[in-house]
């Protein structure tokens, strides 16, 4: 009887032991941690530093005029006229698709899911002539919408639908598998039970999806603010009419008003620390839910036996 303890859990100490770092030597693990700390240090740190030293190079009243500046305002209300529009459809429309494909079956259900891909794998420069062809005054669609006044191409509308393009698969990609790993069940008993199909969606199907779709929101909003070389094939550069903030950004240093341009790269800069920030709250939250449920569960367990 002594034996037998010795006997089962000797390997699984074992196997613990070796997957630890704590075996590795002490030089691979420095190796490991200074290789990612000048990776980061480069390619991360440095060029903020550069963005902010460069912005405040001239002094903060400088600093102050840049971002007061007509054009650079239209520019940033603008950027985030586009968020607010292109952010929240995407996220409808990628809910109800990461909802068909991951509830449901039916023909031409691989052939959507590669669709949703597609923004993936063209180039956002790509994406932009593409709608240039579409409602362009050389397009089939030219003739209608001139006759109509409506102006699509170099004009708001246009930059609105190429961000759209490029951020619509962020959160049907973050929800999709979450929803083909949950299945069915739930949503099945919630029907038998009597529960409508909005029902069905706030109290079932929302709460379990809710950190996946809050952080693919969070990932679709910082690509419609920084999203550059779809929107200025369809921006035409006229400033303070359809330049957002990164095609801004260009002009202003081709323009060689490399202080001011960096004043506005700056505020990208913090938008994407923020939304970093967001992302990290967002992953520690829902690890933290995680991790209630798990012991809930392990205490339910425990209770019946």
């Amino acid at each position: 009887m002594s034996t037998t303890p010795v006997t089962i859990h000797a390997p699984v100490v074992q196997v613990r032991r070796h997957g630890t770092l704590a075996t590795e030597p002490w030089w691979v693990r420095g190796l490991l941690i200074g290789t990612t700390l000048v990776f980061l240090s480069v390619f991360l740190f440095l060029p903020l530093v550069v963005v902010f030293a460069q912005a405040l190079s001239k002094g903060f009243a400088a600093y102050v005029e840049a971002l007061a500046d007509p054009d650079t305002l239209a520019a940033i209300h603008l950027t985030l006229l586009t968020a607010a529009i292109a952010v929240p459809t995407s996220a409808v429309v990628g809910l109800a698709a990461a909802w068909a494909i991951g509830k449901f079956q039916f023909v031409g259900k691989s052939l959507l899911t590669t669709l949703i891909d597609l923004p993936f794998t063209v180039s956002p420069v790509i994406a932009g002539l593409i709608f240039v062809l579409l409602f362009g005054r050389q397009s089939w669609l030219g003739p209608w919408l001139d006759a109509h006044g409506i102006k699509v191409i170099y004009a708001t509308p246009g930059i609105i639908l190429v961000t759209l393009f490029v951020t619509f698969p962020f959160v049907a990609r973050e929800v999709i598998p979450l929803m083909q790993a949950q299945g069915t069940e739930e949503e099945e008993a919630a029907r038998v039970l009597g529960a409508s199909g909005w029902q069905m969606f706030w109290r079932v199907t929302f709460p379990n999806i809710k950190w996946a779709l809050l952080y693919g929101v969070i990932l679709c909003n910082a690509r419609a603010m920084g999203e550059f070389g779809a929107v200025v094939v369809v921006s035409g550069h006229i400033r303070g009419v359809t330049t957002t903030m990164p095609v801004h950004v260009e002009n202003l240093y081709n323009g060689y008003q490399s202080a001011a341009a960096f004043a506005v790269a700056s505020v990208l800069a913090i938008l994407a620390l923020v939304t970093l920030v967001a992302k990290s709250l967002v992953e520690w939250q829902a690890k933290r839910q995680w991790a209630l449920a798990e012991q809930e569960v392990r205490e339910t367990a425990g209770s019946r036996q």
